[in-house]
C-alpha cells in the first residue's frame, strides 16, 4: 500500500520536527502597580516557525494527512494573514509538497519573504473577505486540499493534553507562587487557541478563567455576547494574526469566560512599553492580549485578589519591524499611540493610577 507508506513518513517527519524543539518559554513580568498578581507570557515565538502558528501547522497536517486529504503529491493551500502560512510552508517543504498562500495585499513583506524562503508560494489579492473563497477555487484548479484552518484549527489539535499549548502551561507554571493561573489571555483569529485552553481547564477541572482579547475591526466580542452567527464587519482586523470580519466555525463561544475589546491605538502602544519594559518587540497580538491582561489585573486588584496572569507572546516583533514600529508608517496609517503609551507606563507602575479604562465582558447567554 504505497499511500499508507507515504502516510508513515509523513507523520514520522512531523513528529520528528517536534522531539526536535523545545517547548517555548514562560516568561515572568514584574508590574509595580500589581505586587500581589504575578505576570507571565508564553512565548510562542521560539518556535521554528517563529509563531504560535507552528503548532496549529502542525496539527493541521496531521489531522489532513491522518484523514486521507493529502498525499505524495498534494498542493496544500492555506487562507492566512501571514503566520500560519509560513508555519504551513515549512512544514509542506518538510514534506516535499508545493504550497499556495492566500493572503491580502496589505500582509507584512517580512512574512511573504518567510514563506518564500520555505519555497510557498503567494497570492495575494485585494479584497481579505474572499481569501477562503479564492482558496477553494486554488485547490479546485490544482486538485489540491484547502487546509482551512478557520474551520479545523478548534478540532485538528487534541485539547486533551499531547503537549498542547495549555499543558504546556500548567506544566511550566507548577513551581511557581500560583500555579493555577487566575486567567489565561490570548486572541482569536481562528478561534483554536482559546477552544483548546477553555476546554482543557474544564477537562482538568481547573478554576482558571480564560479570556480572549479582540481588535478594532472584528467580529468576535459581539458573537461573544449575542450569540449571531451572522454578524459581520465591513473591514478586517488591523492586527495581524487576530481579529475576523465574519465568525469562524473554529471560535467556540461557551469555553470562552470573558473578552475584553481592545482599541487598536493601544493594542500598538502596548508593543512599544513592552519593548522598553522587556527589552522585546512583540507582534501585534501580544499588545492587544496585555492590554486585555491589565483590565483584568485591575478588577484582581480591586477585589484583593492575589493570583497568577499568563498571556499568550503569539509571535515577534521583527516581522513588523516596517509597520507597527516604524513611526513614519504609524502616523500614514493615522495612529497616534503617545498617549496611550503614557497611560500604559502610568498604569503598570502606579498602584494608586486610577481605573483601566478597557472593560471586561462576560455573555449573559
Amino acid at each position: 500500500m504505497p499511500s499508507r507508506i507515504w502516510v508513515k513518513q509523513a507523520v514520522r517527519i512531523i513528529e520528528a520536527d517536534f522531539n526536535r524543539s523545545a517547548d517555548t518559554h514562560l516568561l515572568p513580568l514584574q508590574l509595580p502597580a500589581f505586587p500581589d498578581i504575578q505576570f507571565y507570557f508564553k512565548d510562542e515565538s521560539s518556535h521554528p516557525t517563529g509563531s504560535l502558528k507552528h503548532r496549529l501547522a502542525r496539527s493541521l497536517f496531521l489531522h489532513a494527512i491522518c484523514n486521507g486529504w493529502i498525499h505524495r503529491d498534494t498542493t496544500v493551500i492555506e487562507a492566512s494573514s501571514g503566520s500560519t502560512a509560513v508555519s504551513e510552508a515549512y512544514f509542506a517543504r518538510m514534506l516535499n509538497l508545493p504550497f499556495i498562500a492566500v493572503m491580502p495585499r496589505s500582509t507584512s513583506p517580512e512574512k511573504l519573504a518567510c514563506i518564500k524562503a520555505y519555497g510557498g508560494r503567494c497570492h495575494l489579492i485585494d479584497d481579505p473577505s474572499q481569501v477562503a473563497a479564492e482558496s477553494h477555487k486554488l485547490a479546485h484548479d490544482t486538485n489540491g486540499h484547502f487546509m482551512d484552518q478557520f474551520t479545523y484549527a478548534e478540532r485538528a489539535t487534541d485539547w486533551r493534553s499531547n503537549n498542547n499549548i495549555a499543558e504546556s502551561i500548567f506544566t511550566q507554571m507548577a513551581r511557581e507562587p500560583h500555579p493555577i493561573p487566575r486567567w489565561i489571555v490570548c486572541g482569536a483569529g481562528t478561534g483554536g487557541t482559546s477552544a483548546t485552553l477553555g476546554r482543557y481547564v474544564r477537562y482538568q477541572q481547573h478554576d482558571t478563567e480564560v479570556c480572549v482579547a479582540d481588535p478594532d475591526h472584528s467580529v468576535f466580542f459581539d458573537y461573544y455576547l449575542n450569540g449571531d452567527p451572522g454578524v459581520t464587519a465591513p473591514q478586517g482586523s488591523r492586527i495581524e494574526g487576530i481579529g475576523r470580519p465574519c465568525v469562524e466555525p473554529s471560535f467556540m463561544r461557551h469555553v470562552v469566560d470573558a473578552m475584553v475589546k481592545v482599541p487598536d491605538n493601544y493594542s500598538l502602544a502596548a508593543l512599544h512599553y513592552l519593548d522598553e519594559r522587556m527589552g522585546r518587540k512583540c507582534g501585534g497580538s501580544t499588545g492587544t492580549i496585555f492590554c486585555a491582561s491589565l483590565s483584568l489585573a485591575s478588577e484582581m486588584r480591586s477585589r484583593g485578589e492575589a493570583g497568577s496572569i499568563v498571556a499568550i507572546l503569539c509571535d515577534g516583533g521583527e516581522r513588523y519591524l516596517h509597520s507597527y514600529y516604524n513611526r513614519d508608517w504609524l502616523s500614514a496609517q493615522q495612529f497616534a499611540i503617545d498617549k496611550q503609551i503614557d497611560e500604559i507606563r502610568h498604569y503598570a507602575s502606579e498602584p494608586s493610577a486610577g481605573p483601566w479604562p478597557l472593560a471586561i465582558c462576560r455573555k449573559t447567554a
